[in-house]
């Protein structure tokens, strides 16, 4: 499977990366050993998590996504065959989130020990914390990237200005550089990244790594009126889709998926996959049967027609 480089930093990461939101909520262990050894089975090699998932399910206490993963790569002896990215940043608790340098110093510790490896290739800024200066958050940055815990940085839900800001210091200060950006970005979600990130990140060489290439699911087609919706945990997030350009974008991808004998799910990924500056959209599964339409995107070459019909329908 052809791969492609991470911005700046000589990775290499398959076209889709398994988002591990799901481990340890949706998908239990068993299910997500399983998914992991699928997906890497089928050739693909990127999984992105963060410190804190799952945090905000009851129950669950935060790191318990790392904690899957660091059992599934200890179990099976695979580290060396996958890309790991996590983040740092996020609320994890009243008392432990942000980006002080003290606390970054102690969540890379806490994170290597969960996931059971002496390294993560990819460590993200999950949110911007504007109450930190930013040349304190990469001064960390540098530290754990010098002694071999890091070996790249990247970012996610950061605006441009800081994005741009930060990359400056970097280069002043000879800190490490974010390599990559994690922004929404999807057939209903395309104008912010579309008309601000994109050229932004095409001038500086960085890789792009798409979260919520489903829309929360919408794009799965499940969601097509307010009875689909009940009893959903999904309802804040795509109920603002029920709407004429939602339903048209479902209709496309409808007429796309049966001119590919595929899923509208598996083609809104193509799509995402198709789109220039894109090294790897997140996707994320809970089941097999979700696996299965979730990769079949990877082998999906959407011809011009195509692009051109779900490109007109989604525009903005």
């Amino acid at each position: 499977m052809e791969k492609r480089t991470l911005g700046g930093t000589g990775i290499q990461i398959a076209p889709l990366v398994f988002g591990g939101n799901v481990f340890g909520w949706t998908a239990d262990e068993p299910t997500s050993f399983r998914l992991l050894d699928a997906f890497t089975d089928a050739g693909f090699n990127g999984i992105d998590t963060s410190d804190n998932y799952t945090a905000w399910i009851p129950g669950n206490t935060g790191g318990d996504s790392e904690r899957v993963i660091g059992k599934w790569l200890k179990q099976t002896g695979k580290r060396d065959k996958v890309v790991i990215a996590t983040k740092v940043g996020g609320k994890f608790s009243e008392e432990k989130k942000g980006l002080k340098k003290a606390y970054i110093l102690q969540s890379i510790e806490d994170s290597l020990t969960r996931l059971q490896t002496d390294h993560i290739d990819l460590y993200q800024t999950h949110y911007d914390d504007p109450e930190t200066p930013i040349e304190e958050t990469l001064e960390a940055y540098a530290e754990i990237v010098r002694s071999g815990k890091v070996r790249a940085i990247g970012t996610s839900n950061m605006t441009v200005e800081r994005l741009a800001e930060s990359l400056s210091i970097s280069k002043q200060k000879g800190f490490p550089a974010y390599q990559s950006l994690q922004p929404e970005y999807n057939l209903m979600e395309r104008e912010k990244y579309e008309t601000q990130y994109a050229p932004f990140v095409k001038e500086h060489n960085i890789g792009v790594i798409p979260y919520f290439a489903l829309a929360s699911g919408f794009l799965t087609g499940k969601y097509r009126n307010e009875k689909d919706l009940e009893g959903s945990s999904r309802t804040k997030y795509v109920a603002r889709y029920l709407n004429e350009k939602g339903f048209k974008v479902l209709k496309a991808l409808d007429e796309v998926a049966a001119e590919y004998n595929s899923k509208p799910g598996t083609i809104a990924i193509a799509w995402v996959m198709a789109q220039p500056g894109i090294t790897a959209p997140i996707a994320s599964a809970s089941s097999m049967a979700q696996f299965d339409d979730l990769i079949a995107a990877a082998s999906v070459k959407l011809d011009a027609k195509a692009l051109d019909l779900l490109n007109t329908v989604s525009a903005y």
